[in-house]
């Protein structure tokens, strides 16, 4: 066994014994009646938890407050906690997006602002990128930051907005400079959401879930200080956070789902023949989402356009896997789990399309990685 190994098994049971003692009890065993204020309750808790139990900032650099470990680590902890059925916290967004955009395109006087509240749980972020207008063509966003002494005065509408409602704090893609090519117009801001002129306003998915928002935009001044990069440079910060929201973390914790998903069909569907090859077919196909999630990792610690290109290629595997899941969970019509699978297959129905649609990711597959023309 490598010292490599031997790290991240160390790592693994510090973190399961970790887990075995802090994940609330009322969570795991009555989450599916509390109250949504209960429920948001627990989960501000639990970011408060893994910051002090040093499970917050995983892979954020010990200098800026992090653990400083590794993606592996990352996607160790995410497997084990949905194993434990911990609760995703409130400042997920902060963490995974907002603090590593931070610490490769910000200033210090911004990391030394907002990185420890981000980690500690206290801050809780979202991300103001799709519009009504414009979701797939990103560079085609409409919101304003019109220039005012000392900053910006920022005027338009974001939607599919995670977070939101617990937001004290929005990263924002906006038009700067209207009259400049495209991709070189816009600007990524930090938008403080407690002032006047921020509107919100939820949208309920057809699951019945309420996991998105819109957010209006009314006059709302951001200095210049809490500008990310250059006014104009604000596609080149984007993209980077793209890459981060499709990245090893999330497809792990997707993963846990959809194999928890695979194996309630191969328990209750044992004696469907007419089922064989679609649960074959299924658990073959959930088992090679791992082994490309592993391939990721293994890519991580070089930062190349390989590892880049990779996360799209996960991107389009779980998202068009869990709906094939669900689809299937439908088909077998089983009584007993009949409102599961219901809910399940509502939910899956927008992955394909949040967080870059799966015909963006198959056009940066097909240019980037097999190199074929536009």
């Amino acid at each position: 066994m490598t010292e490599e190994v031997e790290q991240i098994q160390a790592f693994a049971d510090r973190a399961r014994a970790w887990l075995e003692e802090n994940v609330p009890a009322r969570w795991r065993k009555h989450r599916g009646s509390l109250s949504p204020e209960e429920s948001d309750a627990i989960r501000r808790e639990w970011d408060r938890q893994l910051w002090r139990g040093g499970f917050a900032g995983i892979t954020i650099p010990r200098e800026f407050g992090g653990q400083g470990l590794g993606l592996a680590e990352e996607v160790v902890f995410a497997v084990l906690a949905a194993k434990a059925q911990a609760p995703d916290g409130l400042a997920r967004v902060g963490k995974i997006l907002t603090a590593p955009m931070l610490i490769a395109s910000g200033t210090e006087e911004q990391r030394a602002k907002y990185l420890r509240p981000i980690l500690s749980g206290e801050d809780v972020w979202c991300q103001g990128f799709s519009e009504p207008g414009a979701g797939s063509d990103l560079a085609g966003v409409q919101t304003r930051a019109t220039r005012v002494e000392g900053g910006y005065l920022v005027n338009g509408r974001k939607t599919w907005t995670s977070f939101v409602q617990h937001a004290s704090h929005c990263f924002v893609l906006a038009v700067t400079q209207p009259d400049a090519p495209r991709y070189r117009n816009l600007s990524m801001l930090l938008v403080d959401m407690n002032q006047p002129g921020v509107a919100v306003n939820d949208i309920k998915q057809i699951s019945g879930a309420v996991h998105f928002a819109e957010v209006q935009f009314e006059n709302v001044f951001v200095p210049d200080s809490d500008r990310v990069g250059e006014d104009g440079g604000g596609w080149k910060v984007a993209m980077r956070v793209l890459g981060d929201e499709r990245g090893g973390a999330e497809t792990a914790s997707r993963y846990v789902e959809i194999r928890a998903d695979v194996d309630l069909l191969l328990r209750t569907c044992r004696d469907r023949p007419d089922l064989a090859n679609e649960l074959s077919d299924l658990d073959v196909r959930t088992e090679l989402l791992r082994w490309q999630l592993f391939k990721v990792i293994d890519r991580a610690p070089r930062e190349d356009a390989t590892f880049w290109r990779a996360v799209s290629i996960l991107k389009v595997m779980w998202s068009e896997l869990w709906q094939d899941v669900t689809r299937l969970g439908i088909k077998a019509a089983l009584p007993t789990d009949r409102e599961h699978w219901r809910y399940q297959y509502l939910e899956s129905r927008a992955v394909s399309v949040y967080s870059g649609t799966n015909e963006i990711q198959r056009n940066i597959i097909s240019e980037r990685v097999l190199g074929l023309p536009k």
